[in-house]
């Protein structure tokens, strides 16, 4: 019971990362409010976790949103003692778009940033306000490997990732220097298990080939799982990591421990 007492705003929690680190918070004691825009798969998580979850309606694009649901958690419990900024996209959800640095469109290049910086923004922006009355509070944003390196046919991804990167250590400095008791970390995972890569993947016969080739340049040749993204979100949330802001963890399989070329 890690986060026993505590209340959480998980972003993004309808799959993947968001949900596993959902799910772990309940069974370590917080009451969590699943956000998200796919409102029937976001009540069904919820639903399927039990009583200590709660779904909220949230584009985290709009700060509006924002607004309200930091509201209704205020007024249900008085507080807010941890926000995971989760929400992000990719820029290919419906499909292979130019998105390399030549051939972006401007518009595209925006959609990505609106959701993956701007909403982390506006997440550690309004948490701030309600976390330094209640005594303090941690925020986790979860950035990518993508945050690090370039990823030429994914410039507006990467960028919006690097941009959470350096937003989140501003806020640390920010929030220390004003003595507010609020932490902000950011978990940087690569080849993850969630429905954007098994989309790429599939379930055919080929499956296994296609899962090697992914990872064939990861030290330690698989894939990561939802759960163990979770269980880094878990201790930047507890009381455990009271003495870590502004930092950032790799959840890569090694991959940015060294080169993938051969040294010669």
């Amino acid at each position: 019971m890690r986060l026993q007492n505590k209340i959480a705003l998980v972003t993004g929690a309808a799959r993947g990362i968001g949900e596993a680190i959902a799910r772990t918070f309940v069974l370590e004691g917080a009451v969590v409010y699943l956000t998200d825009i796919n409102d029937k798969l976001g009540l069904d998580v919820t639903n399927a976790i039990g009583d200590f979850a709660f779904y909220k309606r949230l584009d985290v694009r709009k700060e509006a949103d924002w607004i309200d649901v930091i509201s209704i958690i205020k007024s249900s419990h008085g507080k807010l003692d941890i926000l995971v900024n989760n929400a992000g996209i990719t820029g290919f959800e419906e499909g292979f778009v130019p998105h390399d640095p030549e051939n972006v469109t401007l518009e595209n290049w925006h959609e990505v940033h609106r959701t993956n910086l701007d909403g982390v923004f506006l997440g550690c922006k309004h948490a701030i306000g309600v976390m330094k009355s209640n005594g303090g509070g941690s925020i986790v944003n979860i950035s990518s490997r993508s945050g690090i390196v370039g990823i030429p046919m994914a410039a507006a991804y990467a960028s919006s990732k690097a941009a959470v990167r350096n937003h989140t250590k501003s806020v640390a400095l920010y929030c220390a220097a004003n003595n507010y008791n609020i932490r902000c970390n950011s978990i940087h995972p690569a080849a993850i298990l969630t429905p954007m890569w098994e989309q790429m993947i599939g379930d055919g016969p080929d499956r296994e080939a296609k899962m090697k080739e992914f990872v064939k340049e990861t030290p330690l040749g698989r894939f990561g799982t939802t759960g163990e993204v979770a269980k880094m979100a878990l201790y930047l949330a507890s009381d455990e990591s009271a003495y870590v802001t502004g930092s950032e963890f790799h959840i890569d399989g090694g991959i940015l421990a060294g080169s993938a070329v051969t040294p010669k």
